[in-house]
């Protein structure tokens, strides 16, 4: 059995991509994920399972899809997986608040990453690696151009964007089952 950190994204608290995380847990627990746990309201699950990452993203997204009526794209990594992304952050010497990583599925083309870092935002930043792309956005994010809008069409995948405390604390409820 491995642990896993599923990221929904896009969860709203009304409208179409409303998941009530009780009744997330409950649907999660009638599928066979017992245990499962979410902390905060947009969208974080802490698993146990024997079944790999994508095969985790692809059975949460039809639970959700089929038992609460939202169809959001969901990202699953391992703690260590996470631990990695947080501990590679390239902005160290930058206000931490300010830094926002951003997560996807599988892997994303080279050459859709080298356009982007060819890109100018101005006072902010963007670096992709092939974990993580990690944002620092200094002003308000909701008028940012680095948004999950912009890097999923950039680079053709879903993503969804966590700030470091939000990882941080996932990583920690994932090592204290």
């Amino acid at each position: 059995m491995h642990t896993h950190i599923a990221l929904l994204r896009g969860v709203t608290p009304t409208g179409k991509n409303r998941v009530p995380m009780a009744q997330l847990r409950e649907a999660l627990e009638r599928h066979g994920f017992p245990g499962a746990r979410t902390w905060i309201q947009s969208g974080n699950v802490i698993l146990t399972t024997a079944l790999a990452p994508d095969q985790t993203a692809q059975e949460l997204r039809r639970i959700i899809r089929d038992e609460i009526g939202a169809d959001l794209a969901v990202i699953v990594k391992t703690p260590e997986e996470l631990r990695r992304v947080l501990a590679e952050n390239p902005f160290t010497d930058l206000l931490s608040q300010r830094v926002f990583y951003a997560q996807w599925q599988g892997e994303v083309a080279p050459e859709k990453t080298a356009a982007l870092g060819d890109m100018d935002f101005g006072e902010e930043r963007l670096i992709i690696t092939p974990r993580a792309a990690y944002m620092y956005i200094p002003g308000s994010a909701a008028r940012s151009r680095l948004n999950n809008n912009f890097l999923e069409r950039k680079l053709g995948t879903p993503l969804t964007t966590r700030n470091r405390n939000t990882l941080a604390k996932l990583v920690e409820m994932a090592g204290s089952k």
